[in-house]
C-alpha cells in the first residue's frame, strides 16, 4: 500500500507521535472519507477508551499487541462496567481499523492489532411477520384507502417496505425522481446515496403495478414537493405501529421487521442468495450472517 501523500492528514504522524493526536487525525480522515457520524462517534469512543487505558506518553511505535490484549481484558474484567460481547467485538473492530490505517499509511511498519483475535458475535434472530400477518397488515392498509376520508399513506409505506426491503434511512431519502413508474422493465425505485463511500449500496429495485396505483393515490392526497415521506422517522414508525395494532398483531411492526420479512419472503420463494444480497445492499461479509439467519427463520416456519 502506498503511503499517504504529504498533503494528507496523516503526513505529520510518526512512530514517535502520542496516541491521542493520531486518534484526532483519524477522525479527520474518517470525515473526509464520508463515513457516517454514528460510525465516527463509535470509533472515537472506542479509541478514547484505549487512550485512557494506556500511559499518556505512550507513542504509536511503542504500542504492542500485548498492550492491546491487556486493554481488552480490562474492558471485560477490570473496568467495572459491563462490556457485552457485541460491544467488545465492535471495540476490537475499531482498534483493528485504526492500526490498519496507520500501517497502510506508512506511519507504522508493523500493525500491532493484526494478531488481536477478532470476536464475532451473532445477534439474536430478528422478529418477522408470518404470511398471514403480512396479509392482515396489507388488508388493513387497503381498507384505509377506501374509508370515508381515504388515506393511501399507510399502504404506500408498508407495501413499499415489504416489496423492496429498504432501510429506514433509505426510505426517508427517497425523492420523487427516485421512482420511475414507467421504467423499461417495469416500475422501479432507484436507491441512491450522496456519499461516495456508500455508492456500493446503490441499486435499482422493481416495484409492482399495485404499489404504483397506491402511490399515485398518495401523491394526489399529500402532494409531497420532493421527499416522498416528508415526516420524522418517529411519525412513520407510528404509522407502522398503528397498522399492526389495527391488524390485531401482538408484534410491533417496524422498518427492520419489514426489511427482514421481505428478505425472508424472497428466500422462501427461491430467489438466488446473491440477488437477495444485492437487493438488501449489503456486502458479502455482511451477507454471511444474514443468510444464516434467513436459513434459520425459514426452517422455523417450515
Amino acid at each position: 500500500m502506498t503511503p499517504e501523500t504529504p498533503s494528507s492528514p496523516v503526513a505529520h504522524l510518526t512512530v514517535h507521535t502520542p496516541l491521542m493526536p493520531a486518534i484526532l487525525t483519524w477522525e479527520i480522515y474518517l470525515k473526509d472519507q464520508g463515513r457516517s457520524p454514528h460510525t465516527i462517534k463509535a470509533f472515537m469512543g472506542d479509541l478514547n477508551l484505549l487512550a485512557s487505558f494506556l500511559p499518556p506518553d505512550r507513542t504509536l511505535g511503542s504500542i504492542t499487541t500485548q498492550d492491546l490484549n491487556h486493554f481488552l481484558q480490562w474492558l471485560e474484567k477490570g473496568r467495572g462496567i459491563p462490556c457485552s460481547p457485541k460491544s467488545l467485538a465492535r471495540r476490537i473492530t475499531s482498534i483493528k481499523a485504526f492500526f490498519r490505517w496507520l500501517q497502510r499509511s506508512g506511519v507504522l511498519l508493523n500493525d500491532p492489532a493484526l494478531r488481536v483475535i477478532q470476536q464475532s458475535v451473532i445477534s439474536p434472530l430478528p422478529e418477522v411477520l408470518t404470511p398471514e400477518e403480512v396479509e392482515a397488515v396489507l388488508e388493513v392498509a387497503r381498507n384505509w384507502r377506501s374509508r370515508s376520508k381515504p388515506d393511501a399513506r399507510p399502504y404506500t409505506l408498508v407495501k413499499l417496505l415489504l416489496e423492496t426491503a429498504i432501510k429506514k434511512s433509505e426510505c426517508l431519502a427517497i425523492t420523487r425522481n427516485h421512482i420511475d413508474p414507467e421504467g423499461k422493465e417495469g416500475p422501479v425505485l432507484y436507491v441512491r446515496y450522496a456519499s461516495p463511500s456508500n455508492r456500493y449500496k446503490e441499486r435499482n429495485l422493481p416495484l409492482s403495478e399495485e404499489w404504483i396505483e397506491a402511490y399515485q393515490e398518495y401523491l394526489a392526497q399529500y402532494q409531497p414537493a420532493d421527499q416522498i415521506f416528508p415526516w420524522s422517522p418517529r411519525r412513520l414508525e407510528y404509522i407502522l405501529e398503528d397498522l399492526s395494532e389495527a391488524a390485531g398483531l401482538a408484534k410491533h411492526l417496524s422498518f427492520d421487521m419489514c426489511r427482514w420479512t421481505s428478505a425472508l419472503m424472497d428466500w422462501k420463494n427461491g430467489m438466488e442468495g446473491d440477488q437477495i444480497r444485492q437487493k438488501l445492499g449489503v456486502s458479502k461479509i455482511q451477507w454471511r450472517e444474514i443468510s444464516m439467519k434467513l436459513r434459520q427463520l425459514a426452517e422455523q416456519e417450515s
